[in-house]
């Protein structure tokens, strides 16, 4: 139809994606794309690919694997697609464009190539193509898309068409080449050497497209992490907020609750006060009265007067006076004060020691968990300077380097008591906690006896029993070095082969429970790992024997 000659074709729309040439045997699967029959099949059947019958263009996956049938039609279109440029066309051809490939027979106007030829090395327009469709001299001839750089396809010694790939030397090459520098290497003709590379390419593109599954599949999973996030977090948050207000409006209550004890209190006592004040001032008006008449009797001159009236005065009822008390001028509600005071105390700490076990909580809420470090430096990313707690040091231990350095002193030394000093056994705790991703790097001293331990804060500081000793309850974890390695926790030994370094490399992962101890020296070489759930921030501790010393050393050590 005349129409047709105004559709612009591009051939790559009729190439296959998979060996890149015109579909030969067309087949369209569900998703829409074509592929030559030949082509999907091989890519469907290979093992590797373990019945997932996926599209190699888009991705998508069909499950039974599909039934393809040869599309007539488009075997048809591809295959008049060789003349379809050619069809109505004239001698005269439009110029070519910036970026076009340019007919290399066109002597005037160079018009745009539609195809190259590998065997005449050159790139003809609709018109000048015509002779290698039309006569049977070209009928062997390579056409493909038209390209530039033909000369690049002829060898720079023998000016021959480079038809050979040398395998040796992984370069392409001509006859001629083959009988002298390339003589008796591994040469093979360039279409099985595509076809080798052509398989590698399959390989190479289902591994990646493998790739791309997994991490599609990591992507849903992400944004579904995210979503649950999300989701949980915003609960989390509500939910806080609710236990925080009815923290709050109970404390208010309890405020409202006190504050009416101590007005009802201060009523009660300002009510009997004012009895008193009025039952005393008027005891004190009836007595002036008395006393005023007793005054003015004691000046009169008359004698019958004075003793008629003094049996009257005499005789008149006593003013009833109030009880015997006695009244405190020192009033004061600081008994109240001091219990409020101490409540505050007591909450503060019960709240510390609560919000201590959430963070670790909350920190161990992760995503996302980063492989484990393998080499030293990448163990170096999460180290963290340590100091020792004087406060913890039992009084058998000597703490110096800036508390960096613990040994056994040979005396008591006179610290000030402290109830998180360890005064059973020679023990110390470090200042800093751990949480999240840790590490920390110990010298040991050589024929001595260390534990390298990590503990929750509330383990036990006082006597000589378990639940004080490193490795020895719930509370703690301890490699015990030594001329053997063992490690200790809740009292059970699990002892470990090795030889033991001088230098130990402790990495924590709170929010993975994990605990490893390495043997650093030119490699990480890992000596124990515990996995299990940790509850609260860490602290690193440490005990030592009399001949035994233990550094915490600075990454830079």
């Amino acid at each position: 139809m005349a129409e047709d000659s105004n559709i612009s074709v591009d051939h790559l729309q009729f190439s296959c994606s998979i060996c890149l040439d015109l579909l030969k045997d067309p087949v369209t699967t569900p998703c829409g794309h074509s592929f030559c029959m030949l082509c999907i099949n091989d890519f469907w059947d290979q093992p590797v690919l373990k019945g997932v019958y996926s599209c190699p263009q888009c991705r998508e996956t069909f499950l039974p694997r599909p039934v393809l049938r040869r599309n007539n039609v488009m075997a048809e279109v591809v295959e008049k697609l060789k003349w379809k440029d050619l069809s109505g066309g004239s001698a005269t051809c439009s110029g070519s464009e910036s970026g076009d490939v340019e007919c290399d027979i066109c002597t005037e106007s160079k018009a745009k190539a539609v195809r190259s030829c590998l065997v005449c090395l050159a790139s003809f327009c609709k018109t000048h193509l015509k002779p290698h469709y039309e006569s049977p001299v070209f009928k062997k001839h390579k056409l493909v898309q038209a390209c530039k750089h033909l000369q690049e396809k002829i060898c720079s010694r023998h000016d021959k068409l480079v038809d050979f790939y040398c395998r040796t030397d992984r370069t392409i090459i001509c006859a001629l080449c083959m009988l002298d520098k390339h003589k008796d290497h591994n040469t093979v003709s360039l279409a099985s050497e595509r076809t080798e590379k052509q398989k590698q390419i399959r390989e190479m593109q289902r591994k990646s497209q493998q790739k791309i599954l997994d991490k599609e599949k990591k992507l849903q999973d992400l944004k579904q992490a995210v979503n649950t996030l999300k989701s949980s977090s915003q609960a989390a948050v509500e939910e806080s907020e609710r236990i925080f207000t009815e923290v709050l409006l109970f404390i208010e209550e309890k405020c409202y609750e006190v504050t009416g004890l101590i007005r009802a209190q201060e009523k009660a006592e300002l009510d009997q006060a004012a009895g008193l004040q009025e039952q005393l001032e008027h005891e004190i008006a009836e007595l002036k009265k008395r006393d005023t008449e007793l005054e003015l009797l004691s000046d009169t001159d008359d004698h019958v007067h004075f003793l008629q009236s003094f049996q009257t005065l005499c005789s008149t009822t006593k003013t009833k006076e109030s009880p015997m008390m006695t009244i405190n001028r020192h009033i004061s509600f600081d008994g109240v004060s001091k219990c409020l005071s101490d409540l505050k105390e007591q909450f503060e700490e019960v709240c510390k020691d609560k919000f201590n076990k959430i963070n670790p909580n909350v920190a161990k809420i992760q995503m996302i968990f980063p492989s484990e470090p393998k080499t030293r430096e990448e163990f170096l990313q999460y180290f963290c300077h340590l100091n020792f707690d004087p406060n913890t040091a039992n009084e058998a231990l000597w703490l110096s380097e800036n508390f960096r350095k613990v040994s056994r002193s040979g005396k008591l030394n006179p610290y000030p008591n402290h109830p998180e000093r360890f005064d059973g056994y020679g023990q110390v705790l470090c200042k800093q906690s751990v949480c999240g991703r840790c590490y920390w790097e110990v010298e040991c001293s050589r024929g001595g006896w260390v534990y390298i331990s990590v503990s929750y804060k509330g383990i036990s500081r006082k006597g000589r029993g378990k639940e004080c000793w490193f490795g020895h309850n719930t509370q703690s974890w301890s490699l015990e070095c030594s001329s053997t390695l063992s490690f200790w926790h809740n009292d059970v030994q699990t002892k470990i082969p090795g030889l033991l370094s001088s230098r130990i490399g402790v990495y924590l992962d709170h929010s993975a429970g994990t605990l490893s101890f390495y043997s650093v020296s030119d490699a990480m070489n890992l000596l124990y790992r515990v996995q299990t759930t940790f509850t609260e921030s860490l602290y690193p501790g440490f005990w030592v024997n009399a001949l035994a010393t233990a550094k915490l050393c600075y990454s830079v050590e």
